[in-house]
């Protein structure tokens, strides 16, 4: 059974600011992962109390005229390691994860269940060993974090590698192609590198991209640079979102975002992996993605893929996001005001 970073309390690390589920130590530089609580997730509990009011008034002239500049949430470097050696190796271990997935593919699932619809299955736990085994071999002291074993290593390093061993388990499951082997390096707490490889196509015609990121260096699928679409309408639009398998206060929230979404763009898609809804954003075919309970394997690779392809990645309510934050809104950056203000925040 996967591991929470959330339930480790006393482990130190290094960021260059502090998510609002994280307590500062004595270092400004360094924070606490704790528990998170109801605020840590960027306010759902407000945005559940819809008005009625139909959201899509609110692009006024005075939304279409802001032209606020958003934070950066991308490390200023990867640090002492080379950018090309280090995404080297990110590369790698997503391709070596992958050919595990592609192995299984068309393969019977042994599925087990973290809860009553949150599936794992053996492909999960093997693609993360193989993820592993090429970490371990470049950067043995590096700190990592996988969604099924938790968290390893040096808890003093400046790098902090996210593991999703098979985002979108259960489109796995089905042989839903929609799909993906994500691996993102933090640098001090700030996204530095990325790789996802998104299994496409479908029973009988599977097949995979990879899309790649570092910091400042831009993002790129099956080696060619990729930016963000620049649609400036949200009803020139399609978005995506996802649902967790909790049905608590965030998914209501999300059904009523979904609805009011889908009124006034050209469409909401639920495909199912954070990692793949946020390449597609940085690919341009489709203008932004948000969700709430996601866990840092989810947002790792994804943000710096969005953000290195020109689109821009907040917390929902607009502030600097961190991938500890558990929720984010991600867009091709020239919509990020007009959809953000489609939501109930002050």
């Amino acid at each position: 059974m996967g591991m929470s970073l959330v339930s480790f309390t006393s482990i130190p690390l290094r960021f260059s600011h502090v998510p609002r589920s994280i307590l500062p130590l004595n270092s400004p530089n360094q924070c606490q992962i704790q528990r998170a609580s109801d605020d840590s997730l960027s306010g759902y509990r407000q945005a559940r109390v819809l008005t009625s009011k139909p959201i899509r008034t609110v692009c006024t002239k005075a939304v279409l005229s802001e032209q606020r500049q958003y934070p950066k949430m991308g490390a200023k470097s990867t640090g002492p390691i080379p950018p090309s050696q280090l995404i080297q190796v990110v590369e790698t271990a997503a391709t070596t994860g992958a050919e595990v997935v592609m192995n299984a593919v068309n393969k019977p699932r042994n599925i087990t269940y973290k809860g009553i619809t949150d599936l794992v299955t053996d492909t999960d736990k093997s693609s993360e060993a193989a993820i592993l085994e090429v970490v371990n071999k470049n950067f043995g002291d590096h700190l990592i974090l996988g969604e099924e074993g938790g968290i390893i290593g040096d808890t003093s390093s400046d790098y902090l590698w996210c593991i999703d061993p098979l985002d979108g388990t259960t489109n796995f499951a089905h042989g839903y192609p929609s799909f993906a082997v994500s691996v993102g390096v933090l640098f001090k707490g700030n996204p530095a590198a990325a790789a996802v490889v998104e299994f496409v196509g479908g029973p009988m015609c599977w097949n995979t991209r990879i899309f790649s990121a570092t910091a400042g260096g831009g993002a790129f699928c099956n080696g060619q640079q990729i930016h963000a679409s620049q649609t400036d309408q949200v009803e020139r639009s399609l978005l995506v979102t996802g649902f967790g398998y909790e049905h608590d206060d965030a998914w209501l929230t999300n059904i009523e975002l979904f609805k009011e979404f889908t009124d006034v763009s050209r469409g909401v898609r639920r495909l199912g992996a954070a990692a793949v809804d946020m390449c597609h954003v940085a690919l341009g075919i489709v203008e932004g993605y948000w969700e709430y309970r996601l866990k840092p394997w989810d947002m790792a690779a994804g943000v710096l893929m969005v953000e290195e392809a020109g689109g821009t990645v907040t917390r929902m309510d607009g502030g600097k996001f961190c991938v500890f934050d558990r929720s984010v809104l991600v867009s091709n950056g020239v919509l990020h005001a007009k959809v953000r203000l489609q939501f109930p925040f002050p």
